[in-house]
């Protein structure tokens, strides 16, 4: 079997690993692979191919791995759904009053079910509230 078929063995073994780790750690050494199957295909030795493999392989690890990292850090930072809208301003579309169990807010464009926070507050349409949690579909605010 030519010398090419092995890198290019290597090089989907390694790119299979990265799908499977998501880690974007084997992700530069099967791209280094690659590079080598394309250098043994057109007829390189064996020291230049594991060279290039070498070469490639460092360079891009050094270059995406502090990128991968940082998306790792911001991750947990970044809120979406539900917990996006925690915190955000909403204006009083619908009478509120925990009592009688009626109550709307404009949130974010849409029209969201809403009860105050404290029980005993009433919050009149068109005043300004904040949302301090989303509890399934209804939004607990206070002015």
């Amino acid at each position: 079997m030519d010398p090419w078929v092995f890198w290019l063995i290597a090089a989907v073994i390694l790119a299979v690993g990265e799908i499977a780790s998501m880690g974007l750690f084997l992700a530069p050494f099967a791209v280094g692979a690659a590079v080598a199957a394309v250098l043994s295909a057109t007829g390189a030795g064996a020291t230049i191919e594991w060279a290039a493999f070498l070469v490639v392989s460092v360079v891009l690890l050094a270059a995406l791995r502090p990128i991968a990292r940082e998306h790792q850090r911001t991750r947990g930072k970044l809120k979406t759904g539900t917990a996006a809208l925690v915190g955000q301003t909403a204006m009083v579309v619908e009478r509120i009053a925990n009592s009688e169990n009626v109550g709307c807010v404009r949130l974010d464009g849409e029209i969201w079910t809403a009860r105050a926070y404290d029980d005993d507050d009433i919050i009149e349409p068109g005043t300004r509230v904040h949302v301090l949690e989303i509890r399934g579909a209804t939004a607990l605010v206070s002015e």
